[in-house]
């Protein structure tokens, strides 16, 4: 996006921080008389219709004055987001001298969430740092009387075992099960067995062995959907979301899918370093009337998580910003 003139700048940046702080569309009077703009109200309204024409301003009513539109927020936060409020740094040095204490990653992770959304009044979520699930590479199978080892091998110095009931008769079935199974692995090379292919002779045992990675696959990805949150009760306060139709979808993501809030579409999807989503560019529909706000923090043995808050269009984005990569910092410090 162009860089906009100096004067429609500061009217941008003035309509944005009024309409933060008051929920309220704003007039070219109360911008030169609260923000002490070295202008005429007639001079400020007249960039105001500029910056309207470009699609950054909308006036709700035809008497009304004028708000941000989602290109005004996210021109703002682009070209010109302010330094961090007081509130941003003092979260920053009270961080900096906090220490792995709690005797649970959960707990940590849970102070910090609700510290984070006590001071921005926000919902926070905080993501369990997880590693990438590295690609099936070869399956061992082990029958040990009634019991059957699976060993999964994703790597060099990576496997996974579980242990299955082996059913009356399949024992000799099985290395002839894991000798299809691996060809079928090296001949793919995208870590997955094709099933549809399982000859009729190992569909019993082949059965078991289907049934028991579905399970391991889906106890992974339930493990990788675990976020701790806070802050649901601030999120129910916002002006915006006073109506139920507008927060239940957000509400109902909250409980069923938080990954999701965070743009997390799949335990291998890539997901930024940072990112901050407004409105309509959050991949997922439920968020197209809320901004997002997002940092990855990273451990010592190649985990990654994220950190973020989600509120309406209208936040303090360079507090919000700031917040969430002081929290990931401190989570990088205390789990490297």
């Amino acid at each position: 996006m162009d860089t906009l003139p100096r004067r429609q700048q500061e009217v941008l940046q003035a309509t944005v921080r009024h309409y933060v702080d008051t929920v309220e569309p704003v007039g070219s009077h109360t911008l030169v008389r609260r923000f002490g703009l070295p202008a005429s109200p007639a001079t400020v309204r007249t960039a105001m219709g500029a910056l309207e024409q470009r699609g950054l301003l909308t006036q709700p009513h035809t008497s009304a004055g004028r708000i941000p539109s989602q290109r005004g927020y996210r021109l703002y936060v682009d070209q010109l987001l302010p330094a961090p409020g007081a509130a941003a740094l003092q979260l920053e040095r009270e961080l900096a001298g906090i220490s792995l204490q709690w005797a649970a990653l959960d707990d940590l992770l849970l102070h910090l969430a609700r510290r984070l959304a006590d001071l921005t009044g926000l919902l926070s979520l905080i993501t369990r740092p997880q590693r990438p699930s590295p690609l099936l590479q070869a399956v061992r199978l082990v029958p040990s009387g009634d019991r059957l080892l699976v060993f999964l091998v994703q790597g060099p110095d990576f496997s996974t075992s579980l242990n299955l009931r082996l059913g009356a008769g399949l024992e000799e079935e099985l290395p002839i099960l894991e000798r299809w199974s691996n060809q079928q692995l090296r001949a793919g090379g995208g870590g997955r067995i094709p099933w549809e292919r399982l000859p009729a002779e190992l569909r019993r045992s082949g059965g078991l062995l289907r049934q028991a990675l579905d399970s391991h696959g889906r106890i992974r990805s339930e493990e990788l959907d675990a976020v701790v949150a806070a802050g649901l009760g601030g999120l129910l306060a916002q002006p915006e979301f006073r109506h139920s139709s507008s927060l239940l979808p957000v509400v109902q993501l909250v409980e069923h899918g938080p990954r999701a809030l965070l743009g997390i579409t799949g335990p291998q999807a890539p997901v930024a370093t940072e990112a901050i989503w407004i409105g309509t560019e959050h991949p997922h529909a439920a968020l197209g009337q809320c901004s997002v706000v997002q940092a990855t923090y990273r451990t010592g043995h190649g985990g990654r998580g994220q950190v973020g808050l989600v509120g309406p269009m209208r936040m303090a984005y360079a507090t919000a910003r700031a917040a969430v990569q002081s929290v990931a910092s401190i989570l990088e410090r205390l789990l490297s």
